[in-house]
């Protein structure tokens, strides 16, 4: 026996399969490009494999078909009954314990009490605010006093030679140096060596450049030196999903050394939800003159065109708020410069 499924809104190889009902192999999950669905093909789809993958964009974008589980076609597996979907409250309550978590440990490396973290969750969802917020608040005296800021975020490339240079100038105790979406150095393994080294578990943290530097005599930088600060990593990547074995094994060295908070931002709906509770708490839309039902009903117009928009982040919420300064028409402008055509 097994259960039927129906597709309230998906896609198989960019065909929309939305309304049909297909036998469920495997229950609703996510994967690096979002959520998903295996069914039994059933001959709906002539010359393709006879389980396929449905993309959905969340678990609401299927629903259980009958009271009772129907036949069991050929070569299809039984599923394990998935556990209780989280209720809205439940997914912002956990973002928002996330997003908590992320202070706490920002504050943490700012104070030397860790020395390095990795943030890992899709664009456009507060990562770098929350983090360069609590950074702000901490170095607000040093800024009025007129002292060095005991900060810096690097954003964009960079290459090896430059990243030993700026961990050599935040090199003393209680410097935070912040890589927000500075993925080159994660993706380098000159870069990765220099890291490994500089978020050593042992007492001291000595990085050497071993090779003669032009540059590095211009900028008065020794070819070696005791690295003191704390390093926090902001970044959209998946370290698992990446396919060079060398990286992996260079990633895995890294975050043994590092704290790695995954923000579970996974799904559409995760999303979502994310700007709502944003927005229940009052920050989203602090700068610009709305009523609350001005927001919800932005908010409530990304929920229903989530799979028409060009992204579900913040900033298609400031965007959207934007375009109502423009007129009563935003909806028309936000389909015209917001949204997926054809």
């Amino acid at each position: 026996m097994t259960t039927q499924v129906q597709i309230l809104n998906g896609t198989y190889r960019n065909q929309p399969v939305s309304g049909m009902t297909f036998p469920l192999v495997r229950d609703f999950q996510t994967d690096a490009k979002g959520g998903n669905v295996v069914v039994a093909n059933n001959g709906v789809f002539p010359g393709m494999p006879e389980q396929i993958r449905v993309r959905v964009s969340s678990i609401d974008d299927i629903k259980f078909v009958g009271d009772k589980p129907v036949s069991k076609p050929d070569n299809v597996v039984e599923f394990k009954t998935a556990p209780e979907a989280e209720t809205d409250e439940q997914v912002m309550d956990r973002i928002e314990k996330r997003f908590n978590i992320l202070d706490d440990m920002t504050k943490a490396a700012i104070s030397g009490d860790i020395r390095a973290m990795i943030v890992v969750g899709p664009p456009g969802v507060g990562k770098s605010y929350g983090v360069e917020y609590q950074l702000e608040k901490a170095g607000m005296f040093d800024q009025i006093s007129g002292k060095k800021i005991k900060y810096q975020v690097i954003k964009g490339a960079m290459t090896p030679i430059g990243l030993y240079c700026t961990l050599y100038k935040n090199s003393d105790p209680r410097n935070v140096l912040v890589f927000d979406d500075c993925d080159s150095i994660l993706l380098d393994d000159v870069a990765l060596n220099i890291l490994k080294a500089a978020l050593d578990s042992g007492k001291k943290r000595r990085i050497h450049w071993n090779a003669d530097s032009s540059m590095l005599r211009r900028e008065g930088v020794p070819d070696a030196f005791d690295f003191k600060g704390s390093v926090i990593f902001i970044t959209n990547l998946k370290f698992d999903h990446l396919k060079s074995k060398k990286l992996q094994d260079h990633l895995e060295a890294l975050q043994s050394r590092c704290h790695f908070l995954d923000l579970t931002l996974d799904t559409t709906r995760d999303k979502i939800l994310r700007i709502r509770q944003i927005f229940r708490k009052g920050d989203l839309f602090q700068d610009y003159e709305l009523t609350a039902e001005q927001g919800e009903e932005i908010v409530q117009f990304m929920q229903d065109n989530h799979a028409r928009l060009r992204e579900i982040s913040l900033r298609m919420a400031l965007k959207l708020a934007d375009l109502t300064k423009i007129g009563d028409n935003w909806q028309a402008l936000a389909e015209s410069t917001c949204m997926r055509h054809g």
